[in-house]
């Protein structure tokens, strides 16, 4: 039963991102991209021509420290060896791109806030 709340919990953090992103003129191309190594959350294409992989991680309290927390260096370097694969599996290598990383917490009364870093490797 946990696991079904915190996807549903994942979900909606993609979802407000994904939001997020739209309102700041960024177009997205996949979400949930998946290969054997890892999965990307949201890959967006930012109006400069940057791509984007984006890491969202969502809490809806922060009794097991803050969103950013749970993202080591280990965690990091699958995310750019997962952003590589993506260039690479769509003739891309060679674009520029990002990692960013996105923290959302959501309240008691269903609020929520984003946390954005863009451009944390």
């Amino acid at each position: 039963m946990q696991r079904k709340s915190n996807n549903r919990t994942g979900a909606f953090g993609e979802e407000v991102v994904s939001q997020y992103l739209i309102q700041r003129n960024a177009q997205i191309i996949e979400r949930n991209w998946r290969i054997r190594e890892g999965e990307i959350d949201i890959i967006a294409l930012y109006p400069s021509g940057i791509f984007a992989f984006i890491e969202v991680k969502t809490r809806s309290s922060v009794a097991f420290g803050h969103p950013f927390e749970a993202i080591n260096a280990q965690k990091a370097h699958r995310m750019q060896r997962l952003a590589l694969g993506w260039l690479a599996t769509h003739g891309c290598f060679g674009c520029n791109y990002q990692i960013d990383v996105a923290g959302v917490l959501i309240a008691n009364d269903g609020s929520h806030t984003i946390e954005y870093r863009a451009g944390v490797l």
